[in-house]
């Protein structure tokens, strides 16, 4: 196991009514900024929870954030913070939602242009604090230190981490999530496999914990997904579902091992360039990088085909095949199409993601620092 450390302060407040209680967790003298995205929480009374339960302190709103935020928009809500004299931001949304809110807390204060936190990993200093009632789980967002935001301007899809963005308090209400239409589960579905995917399935390093707990959280979605999407109203299997989101990316599973990430790379690009959903753009590229880097992923994708799957049977490349084809059936029978000709997207994409790759100095991706320009082609066409 490889040296590590793990810190996460994040107050998780789980279940059905949770919303009453945030006024706890916000100073009474707070002036707060809640943030959110197309006006769905007015809908399906989440924000008249929030508004009730906050009913005692000075409140306003910046909505209109959208999946994978827009710079743009959010440097609005920075100048509503800065003349508004905001010092709290409560984000009420997914994680686009979220990662907004965690670069407008940084963005306030930070000295110099704020795209440089994105673009050149300007490192910040401070931070607003803030709170989330997360409505759609997927990204993990609300207990970890990650955003990523797109600068529409010229479609860049840029992210940053720092310790000051670990919210003060998350609610996570199932019941919140109950009339989310069914493309927006199938992605966080997906996304949250895909983040356990990304951190589990590299390069074996003896932790025998941390590999158990993310075949726990692969296990878990693959028998709840399917029963969530076909009843949104079993409590019980949203809960799990919205609990293993979660787990996926607050940074426990990821302690003392490899980590990947080259499938988000990559798939951060298709998103920018075409629009994907961000889980779509996984569910293209993960089983072709799987199958691209198949040898370097050997033992593991052998532990994960018996222990997530039970394949047992056949030989290795035979068990190796089976396990790479049931993530991709995985994917579809939960509602996210695979290839890229699923989304109207061809081959001549390709030179265009890896020269923005490039312009990042994106050239040597994955969890061995090997996956260059010349892999991504290999597994784009494979997307195909």
């Amino acid at each position: 196991m490889q040296n590590f450390t793990f810190h996460n302060p994040v107050k998780i407040l789980f279940g059905k009514g949770q919303i009453a209680n945030i006024a706890a967790e916000i100073p009474t003298d707070a002036k707060i900024l809640m943030t959110y995205g197309g006006g769905s929480i007015k809908k399906n009374g989440v924000y008249d929870q929030v508004k009730s339960a906050l009913s005692k302190h000075n409140l306003i709103e910046f909505g209109g954030i959208e999946p994978n935020p827009h710079y743009e928009t959010l440097m609005k809500a920075v100048e509503i913070v800065r003349q508004e004299d905001v010092n709290y931001l409560l984000a009420v949304g997914g994680g686009s939602v979220v990662d907004g809110t965690k670069f407008i807390s940084v963005a306030v204060d930070f000295d110099g242009d704020p795209w440089d936190i994105l673009s050149k990993a300007a490192p910040v200093k401070s931070a607003i604090p803030f709170g989330v009632v997360l409505t759609l789980p997927a990204t993990g967002s609300e207990m970890n230190t990650a955003a990523v935001i797109t600068k529409a301007a010229n479609q860049a899809k840029r992210h940053f981490y720092s310790p000051l963005v670990f919210p003060q308090f998350s609610v996570l209400d199932p019941e919140t999530t109950f009339s989310l239409p069914p493309r927006q589960v199938s992605n966080g579905i997906v996304d949250a496999f895909t983040h356990t995917m990304e951190q589990y399935l590299t390069y074996p390093v003896n932790a025998p914990l941390q590999d158990r707990m993310a075949e726990a959280i692969l296990k878990t979605l693959v028998e709840e997904g399917p029963k969530t999407i076909a009843n949104p109203s079993d409590y019980d299997s949203r809960a799990n579902f919205m609990w293993c989101a979660t787990m996926a990316l607050n940074g426990i599973i990821a302690v003392g091992v490899p980590q990947d990430w080259a499938t988000h790379m990559i798939g951060h690009e298709l998103t920018a360039l075409h629009g994907l959903d961000h889980a779509q753009s996984l569910a293209v590229v993960l089983p072709s990088t799987l199958t691209v880097k198949r040898d370097n992923k050997w033992q593991k994708l052998l532990q994960y085909a018996e222990r997530v799957w039970g394949i047992e049977q056949g030989s290795e490349e035979e068990r190796v095949n089976t396990a790479i084809a049931k993530t991709r059936d995985f994917f579809e029978s939960v509602g996210t199409r695979t290839k890229l000709s699923d989304y109207g997207v061809g081959l001549d994409t390709i030179p265009l993601v890896i020269d923005r790759l490039k312009s990042y100095g994106y050239t040597a991706l994955g969890e061995k620092q090997d996956v260059n320009p010349e892999t991504v082609e290999k597994i784009l066409t494979l997307s195909a």
